[in-house]
């Protein structure tokens, strides 16, 4: 399936003569001013917003951001929002009771017909029964107007927004359109409960890269391995000990790996990360108790040179397998990849002890 011929064309035209062209500046944003910065640009959007999460809930850290959806839609602004079945049925990674996942349930049922009595087109991804990780929706991004909020791990309830987490804001009418496509193509894909190949979108020395949702198929993954084989060195900050291949070639090099101590971890979370430092032998630098959830490798040539992948994904192989559906940029973009190295330094590493 080929998303850019099958998805609804970009509201401002054809525009694969500019793939030549890198993106606008990408500005990183951490998940608080994220979710501030989103509110603002939503409450005087014109046009459109579209938002896809894993999870989305009412508390004190969203509240002005759903309030912003809820008027910009009664403004006659068309506001669309997708959030995974996901949301109800897990926290911080564990699954939950199932008195609680019903209270959890009705909690998240009644934010979505608030939505959408507001006007709101709201769509829930995935599906309770059967195992919730396959076929899962992992993109997390937002689109208002021309703006884009991408390429980060932020899930929009107070743990996701308290996480060690960032988005990248990436003002670009190609980026924008191109994401309302992918937006469309998750909905679609999960109407008929399949998944899409992966996808590539140039643009310039920057490129998006899109997990479609099929078992065993990751552009995300297969990019990060081939530039791990590359590298000299590999810094990687993830929720997660990476596994498989990439976990093996990340071995044999020079690394940093800075992601949870199963201490950090959920129940069923603290199992994954423990059974997968034994079985890969990697070891955490990571000393915070703060949760981390941000997502993204930077690996080193030995001439210098430099490349990083950041997104949704966690860089584990058992996503993969599964057909989770993630986004990710790829980029050798200097400015980007200080940004992420500064976002690692004061809020990873904790040199200002943020």
């Amino acid at each position: 399936m080929d998303l850019l011929s099958s998805a609804p064309a970009p509201a401002h035209g054809e525009h694969s003569q500019d793939r030549r062209a890198s993106l606008a500046s990408p500005q990183l944003l951490p998940a608080e001013e994220y979710v501030a910065d989103a509110t603002r640009r939503i409450h005087d959007a014109k046009r459109r917003v579209l938002l896809t999460t894993l999870t989305i809930a009412h508390d004190h850290r969203t509240d002005d951001l759903i309030d912003a959806l809820v008027w910009a839609a009664r403004r006659g602004v068309e506001v669309s929002v997708a959030a995974d079945v996901f949301t109800y049925a897990d926290a911080a990674g564990t699954f939950l009771p199932t008195g609680y996942r019903t209270k959890l349930w009705r909690r998240s049922d009644t934010l979505a017909s608030k939505l959408i009595h507001a006007g709101v087109r709201f769509t829930w991804l995935g599906r309770e029964k059967g195992l919730p990780w396959r076929g899962r929706t992992h993109t997390k991004f937002c689109v208002v107007d021309d703006v884009a909020y991408a390429f980060g791990g932020v899930n929009l309830d107070r743990k996701g927004i308290e996480n060690t987490d960032f988005m990248l804001r990436i003002a670009d009418v190609r980026l924008a359109d191109d994401l309302e496509m992918v937006y469309h193509q998750i909905q679609h894909m999960n109407l008929h409960e399949r998944g899409h190949e992966s996808l590539e979108l140039p643009y310039g020395t920057d490129r998006v890269l899109v997990d479609g949702g099929i078992p065993g198929d990751s552009i995300i993954y297969r990019r990060a391995l081939e530039l791990a084989r590359q590298a000299e060195r590999v810094l990687l900050v993830s929720q997660y000990c990476p596994t498989g291949e990439l976990g093996k070639v990340i071995s044999e090099r020079e690394n940093e790996l800075w992601f949870n101590p199963p201490r950090n971890a959920s129940p069923v979370n603290r199992v994954l990360i423990t059974s997968s430092m034994l079985w890969t032998g990697h070891r955490s630098m990571y000393t915070s108790r703060h949760y981390l959830h941000a997502k993204a490798i930077v690996f080193f040539g030995e001439d210098g040179a430099r490349t990083a992948i950041t997104g949704s994904h966690n860089f584990v192989e058992g996503g993969v397998r599964l057909g989770t559906r993630e986004i990710a940029m790829e980029t050798r973009r200097t400015e980007t990849i200080d940004q992420l190295l500064d976002f690692h330094a004061l809020y990873v590493r904790g040199d200002g002890e943020a």
